[in-house]
């Protein structure tokens, strides 16, 4: 949590577009929720490998394949998606820069390193706090968040475009039978 990277900012929008209210989910593909955003196609299937790999969505294959939730959205927090795309990553390293006071002549004294440094344990309590912040937010919370705050319309036509991009994938498809 040193730096929580752009990708998960953008793994989050991508989710959240996954969650429909009605439903409680729908799919898309990793290059439909990349052109929703004007992402690459790239960056969102790095993104979306990484989360499948944390059980987080689910791959359907195929013209109407893509991305879906693996989980209720209630059940999918910000700290999931956190450490699926960047890993859990210390927020502090400490540099035990209290062992290296000129003072001590290279020999620190016991009381200098006895316990955790008092900074250390500051860090340690903030990294604390913010994962579990992060633990209790969920994709539900931020698409409640999000209806309250869009129009209803909105979050049809999200929905419709998705639908729109599977049926015309459908139609240009060989294996439709039919090409338009």
């Amino acid at each position: 949590m040193a730096h929580i990277s752009a990708g998960v900012e953008y793994a989050l929008h991508c989710l959240v577009y996954l969650v429909d209210p009605a439903r409680l989910n729908r799919s898309g593909s990793a290059r439909d929720l990349a052109e929703l955003q004007g992402l690459s196609v790239e960056y969102v299937a790095k993104l979306f490998t990484k989360l499948q790999k944390a059980g987080i969505v689910t791959a359907a294959e195929g013209v109407h394949g893509g991305f879906s939730l693996a989980r209720s959205p209630d059940q999918i927090s910000f700290l999931d998606v956190v450490d699926a795309i960047d890993g859990y990553k210390p927020m502090f390293d400490c540099k035990n820069v209290r062992t290296d006071c000129a003072l001590f002549d290279g020999t620190p004294p016991e009381w200098a390193t006895r316990g955790v440094c008092a900074i250390h344990a500051v860090m340690i309590d903030a990294e604390a706090h913010a994962r579990q912040v992060l633990a209790t937010q969920s994709l539900a919370d931020v698409a409640s968040r999000l209806s309250a705050k869009a129009s209803h319309d909105f979050d049809n036509a999200v929905g419709a475009w998705l639908v729109e991009r599977v049926t015309n994938r459908s139609a240009r498809s060989p294996r439709s039978g039919k090409i338009s």
